[in-house]
């Protein structure tokens, strides 16, 4: 008679199990687990014993699955998740019994305007909650799969992994960020208004590593551009801009009102104003988890109230 594995497994195995297939490194998973790297070489050694298999074998920089490995993580992989999903939504959720770390991803754009007030909101409503809000990185979907990262706000992506769940939270007008005295002193212009003058860019790490989005929309238009400046910080380029005719390329998110020496140009295009969808990505395994309803809830509330 065949060895029946499921009957004889203890199940709080398969968790280390994922979480090794995910890290591919002893030390990470511990840290993740919140256990000892002896602990977790006790639990792998356990799986060995029951699937007959290596599972896992040591490399130069970390750990390399085996075939049978990569085949049952890909299958148990839904089913956890799912479990985890009905387990979760099965709670009555009430934000203030809320004791745990809450980790937040938010692209420049919007951490520069979101995080005082998401910040202030949290400590509100769940006041036992230690929040840790993250710039956005190349590695953001990849830490929301891990479990590494709660949530995370971004512009739309073209194409998500399949076990992240993308949320529309709001459309916000494209603008952009000039000095107060710079040459333009419309209130509204074009694209083409901006001709000849450089732009100062925001770089999004994973999303316009290469080219900036103003990039795109004037070279759709056949408008001479010439980037004059890059970079992943909204201070630099804003340090920049002040004292220069370049323009930043933004949103109504951005909080003009906090920099005297700046003002903002409104966008739009045959009189129809440039918008841009806002996106919440959170893993499909918390679809029905209430956590993450009123995470999205309050970002999307506190967003509409920042777009001005």
């Amino acid at each position: 008679m065949a060895k029946d594995l499921f009957a004889k497994l203890d199940l709080n195995l398969l968790r280390t199990f994922l979480i090794l297939s995910q890290e591919l490194n002893m030390r990470k998973a511990s840290e993740r687990l919140f256990v000892s790297q002896p602990a977790i070489s006790q639990a792998l050694q356990k799986l060995r014993n029951h699937f007959d298999d290596e599972l896992f074998i040591k490399v130069r920089h970390g750990l390399k699955p085996t075939p049978f490995s990569e085949e049952l993580a890909e299958n148990i992989h839904p089913y956890l998740d799912g479990l985890s999903s009905i387990l979760n939504s099965s709670q009555n959720f009430e934000p203030y019994k809320l004791e745990k770390t809450l980790t937040i991803a938010l692209a420049p754009q919007v951490l520069s305007c979101l995080s005082g007030a998401l910040f202030h909101q949290i400590r509100e409503d769940a006041p036992n909650v230690n929040l840790q809000l993250v710039n956005w990185s190349e590695s953001a979907f990849d830490d929301l799969i891990k479990g590494k990262i709660d949530i995370a706000v971004n512009y739309e992506y073209d194409s998500v992994q399949k076990e992240l769940i993308s949320h529309k939270l709001i459309d916000i007008k494209g603008c952009v960020i000039v000095r107060q005295d710079h040459p333009i002193t419309t209130t509204l212009a074009t694209p083409y208004d901006f001709e000849g003058y450089e732009i100062a860019s925001l770089i999004i790490p994973g999303w316009n590593s290469n080219k900036s989005l103003a990039a795109d929309v004037l070279d759709k238009l056949n408008i001479d551009y010439k980037i004059g400046f890059r970079s992943e910080l909204p201070m630099a380029l804003i340090d920049v801009v002040q004292h220069t005719d370049m323009y930043f390329p933004s949103t109504s998110l951005f909080p003009t009102h906090q920099y005297s020496s700046l003002r903002r140009i409104d966008l739009a295009l045959d009189d129809v104003a440039l918008n841009y969808p806002i996106y919440s990505f959170y893993h499909q395994r918390h679809k029905k988890n209430p956590l993450y309803v009123w995470l999205n809830k309050l970002i999307k509330e506190l967003l509409l109230k920042s777009d001005t």
